[in-house]
C-alpha cells in the first residue's frame, strides 16, 4: 500500500472518528442535564417547603422523622440537610467542611467530571477534523503527483470531500461550547439554590446569639 492510499484510507477513518466524538459527546451532554435535574429542587418555593417540614421536625425534637425526610433522595439538599443531622455532635466548623467536602465529592464532582468529557470532544473535533483535511489533501495532490492524467474537476471533488472533515469538527465544536456554557450556568444557578437553602438550616447548629450553649440546642432537639 502506497502512502496515497494510506492516507485516503486515514482520511476516510476520520469520519468515522467524528461521528464516535460527536455521540460520546452528545451522550455526556444528556447525562448532565439529567443529573442537574435531579439534582435540584424545581423550585425555591419547593425546596422552602421542604426545609420548612424539616425544621418543624427538628423544633419537635423528631430527628427520626427528620432524616427519614432525606433518606434515599438523590436530590443534592436533602442529602446534605441528612449528613448535617446525623452528624449534629460534630463541632459546627468540622459540621460546615465534612457538608461542604460532600457537596463538592459528591454531587460536583461527578458534574465536573462529565463536563470536562464535552470540553475534550470540543477541542477533539476541530483537531480530527484538520487532521482528515490534510491526509485528504495529501491524497489528492499525491494522484496528481502521480502523472496521471487526472481532471480538475475530480480533484476539485476530492479536495471538496477533505474539507468536509474540517466543516465536521467546526459543526461539533461550536454547538457543544454554547450547550457548555448554558450547563455551567445552571451548576451555577443550582450551587447558588442549595447554598441558600443549606446556609441558613447549618446556622440551627451554631452556639446561638442569646448565650445559650450549642449543648443545650442539640438536647433541645433531641428532648424536644
Amino acid at each position: 500500500m502506497d502512502v496515497n492510499s494510506l492516507a485516503k484510507m486515514l482520511g476516510d477513518a476520520c469520519y468515522v472518528f467524528l461521528i464516535l466524538n460527536g455521540l460520546w459527546g452528545g451522550y455526556c451532554v444528556i447525562v448532565v442535564w439529567r443529573r442537574l435535574a435531579q439534582l435540584r429542587f424545581r423550585t425555591e418555593q419547593k425546596q422552602a417547603e421542604f426545609l420548612v417540614v424539616v425544621n418543624e421536625h427538628l423544633d419537635a425534637g423528631d430527628v427520626e422523622g427528620a432524616l427519614a425526610m432525606c433518606e434515599g433522595e438523590v436530590r443534592a439538599l436533602p442529602r446534605l440537610v441528612g449528613l448535617a443531622i446525623a452528624n449534629r455532635d460534630a463541632p459546627f466548623a468540622k459540621l460546615k467542611q465534612l457538608v461542604a467536602d460532600c457537596f463538592q465529592r459528591d454531587v460536583l464532582a461527578d458534574l465536573e467530571y462529565r463536563v470536562s468529557w464535552v470540553l475534550t470532544v470540543i477541542r477533539t473535533g476541530p483537531l480530527l477534523g484538520l487532521y482528515g483535511t490534510v491526509l485528504g489533501m495529501m491524497a489528492a495532490f499525491g494522484k496528481i503527483g502521480s502523472g496521471e492524467k487526472v481532471k480538475p474537476e475530480q480533484i476539485a471533488e476530492e479536495i471538496a470531500i477533505a474539507l468536509i472533515c474540517t466543516a465536521l469538527g467546526l459543526t461539533t465544536a461550536i454547538p457543544f461550547s454554547l450547550i457548555v456554557a448554558s450547563i455551567n450556568i445552571r451548576m451555577r444557578k443550582m450551587q447558588d439554590m442549595v447554598n441558600m437553602g443549606l446556609t441558613p438550616f447549618l446556622d440551627r447548629f451554631k452556639t446561638p446569639a442569646s448565650g445559650r450553649t450549642r449543648e443545650e440546642v442539640r438536647r433541645r432537639v433531641e428532648v424536644g
